[in-house]
């Protein structure tokens, strides 16, 4: 059985964060091991209280993880603050974890902040340097390159912005765009569009974490990062799909429409 590590922080209600990732790698037919980096009071209609773990308290949880159960792919979710990045990306190259999916999050569904101002610099120079690939939305990617995006032109040259500051693959999830919702793939001075189906479902709460756990799982499996994006974006829009209606606001997908059933793994 592959093995995939969460790190991230935990979403009470279960629709986001450690809780969508650990549902997404069960689903995936695969062991979830997690390392939480932050407790978040959430529901679907907003983040309403954040208290983040130690540097030190994260340190000991990739300590126990990797000199037990090594695992085959690390997604990295929220990480609030410099400490807690620099600690994690610390562990990381000490332990020469591979298969990072580091989706950057820095603001939430609902529209809180969940990364610090300060917190940017570091992440860009320390974390995002070790991942496989990296898979910001249009917004987080804005933060990343430093300019304004809003069409399909803007994700290019930002994907090549970005791409210039780390070694890894940079993914831009094209959902915030009104008249699509492609992804662009930009890896070793490649762009390469993936089409997805725009599902009419307002219960989007999490995606980007189900998304990035799903890359984390099929690169686990030793699928080419292709094919885990194409089938990470299937798994995603088939947990639209399901419409799964939890919850006052933008509510949670339906990690588990695919139990038993889904063929494309």
């Amino acid at each position: 059985m592959k093995k995939v590590l969460t790190i991230a922080g935990s979403d009470c209600s279960g629709g986001a964060g450690i809780q969508a990732d650990i549902k997404t790698i069960t689903v995936h037919k695969q062991y979830a091991m997690s390392v939480i980096t932050a407790l978040t009071a959430q529901n679907t209609t907003g983040v309403f209280d954040i208290m983040d773990v130690s540097p030190e308290f994260v340190a000991a949880q990739i300590d126990a993880v990797f000199s037990d159960i090594r695992p085959d792919a690390v997604k990295i979710g929220m990480v609030s603050n410099s400490q807690i990045i620099s600690v994690i990306a610390e562990k990381l190259n000490q332990y020469n974890a591979e298969n990072i999916v580091v989706d950057p999050v820095m603001v939430s569904t609902s529209g809180s902040r969940l990364l610090s101002d300060d917190a940017v610099g570091t992440l860009i120079t320390k974390l995002l340097p070790l991942a496989k690939i990296i898979t910001p939305n249009i917004p987080e990617a804005e933060v990343l390159c430093g300019f304004s995006i809003s069409n399909r032109a803007d994700i290019q040259r930002a994907a090549k912005s970005i791409a210039g500051l780390i070694p890894g693959a940079v993914l831009i999830k094209g959902g915030h765009l009104t008249d699509s919702a492609n992804d662009l793939l930009y890896t070793e001075g490649r762009a390469v569009w993936y089409q997805g189906e725009r599902v009419p479902n307002p219960n989007t709460h999490g995606t980007g974490c189900t998304l990035s756990s799903a890359i984390a799982c099929n690169l686990a499996d030793g699928y080419s990062l292709e094919k885990s994006l194409v089938n990470a974006k299937t798994y995603v829009t088939g947990a639209l799909k399901s419409r799964l209606n939890l919850g006052w606001g933008s509510g949670p997908l339906d990690h588990t429409f695919a139990i038993g059933g889904f063929q494309t793994f």
